[in-house]
């Protein structure tokens, strides 16, 4: 039987001078589990990312990988490989002699790189492309190479930068699904950074949320979206309106805000149609914002217009309570 977390960070801290990036990060990562470090630029993510990778120094702290201080280990030590948002292919080098490149730096032979290759190329589906050269590839063609060069070592947990941020909307939901697959396949530890809350929610089955280089809050996607602790987290992951009640600050999400005889008076402030709903935008007296996500039936059956008096209702159940 494995161990339940294979990584750990132990008050993981990094400074540049008296800049301080990433300050006293804890946490244990579940063995086989899909995680995505979100957070907005400049949070200290992807040094994060880095230091587990061994591509920054750590300042202070320890970096736990199966139990081993892997801390001042070179990154080809580690057990863990590192897919860059760039893919960093060699244009000179055949596919399948870039993803055999850090096998033959290791001195394994032609035959059992190549074969090793191979094997990887075939779980990327890209077995065809092994004689081309990267520039011959399209985007997402080149991802799958970076994606089977970084997994040909067979890491304990693979490390991705932004990995999809290069590609168009269109084949980046494609390879989102991919990843996923990919990760529940061979069973091991996917970090993944990504400054985009519907790339985390689709892909993580644990969401690592930072701000200003600590950890803000983490826990499932589910958790995360319906749950934000602070009103950082209610706003960065978006369908939350922050709504003061009583001295106090409260989440509620925009598809449970509705517009009836009684309640908050608002004014409208803009309507955007969006399929299935319509978005209206209204300014509470005390001069908050809220979101209405309405049915777009519902919507239709009453219409409002920029500068309309409403009132705002929703269930009470449905308030979440924030911590200051």
């Amino acid at each position: 039987m494995g161990r339940e977390y294979d990584l750990e960070l132990v008050n993981v801290s990094k400074s540049y001078g008296d800049t301080v990036a990433v300050k006293g990060l804890n946490h244990k990562f579940h063995a086989g589990s899909y995680v995505c470090f979100l957070g907005p630029s400049g949070c200290g993510k992807s040094t994060t990312l880095r230091m587990i990778a061994g591509h920054e120094d750590v300042t202070s702290g320890s970096i736990v990988l199966d139990g081993f201080d892997v801390s001042d280990l070179p990154p080809a030590k580690r057990g863990t490989a590192m897919m860059f948002q760039s893919y960093a292919l060699f244009p000179h080098l055949s596919v399948r002699d870039n993803v055999a490149f850090s096998l033959r730096m290791k001195g394994v032979d032609q035959t059992t790189r190549h074969k090793a290759a191979g094997e990887m190329l075939e779980l990327v589906d890209m077995s065809q492309y092994a004689d081309r050269l990267p520039a011959q590839l399209s985007g997402g063609q080149q991802q799958r190479v970076a994606l089977a060069r970084a997994l040909v070592t067979k890491p304990k947990v693979l490390l991705l930068d932004e990995p999809l941020s290069a590609l168009d909307p269109f084949l980046r939901i494609r390879m989102r699904a991919e990843l996923k697959k990919l990760q529940r396949e061979l069973g091991i530890t996917f970090i993944h950074v990504t400054h985009g809350q519907d790339e985390a929610l689709a892909l993580a089955d644990e969401i690592v949320l930072m701000n200003n280089a600590v950890i803000e809050q983490s826990g499932s996607a589910r958790d995360v979206f319906n749950a934000p602790r602070t009103e950082f987290v209610a706003r960065f992951m978006g369908g939350h309106n922050v709504i003061t009640l009583d001295s106090g600050k409260f989440a509620l999400r925009a598809d449970e805000v509705g517009v009836g005889p009684s309640g908050m008076p608002a004014t409208v402030t803009g309507v955007e149609y969006q399929g299935a709903h319509v978005a209206l935008n209204a300014t509470t007296q005390s001069g908050e914002d809220v979101l209405a996500l309405l049915p777009e039936a519902a919507f239709f059956a009453d219409p409002k217009n920029p500068g309309d008096a409403i009132a705002l209702t929703w269930n009470e159940g449905r308030l979440h309570r924030l911590q200051a």
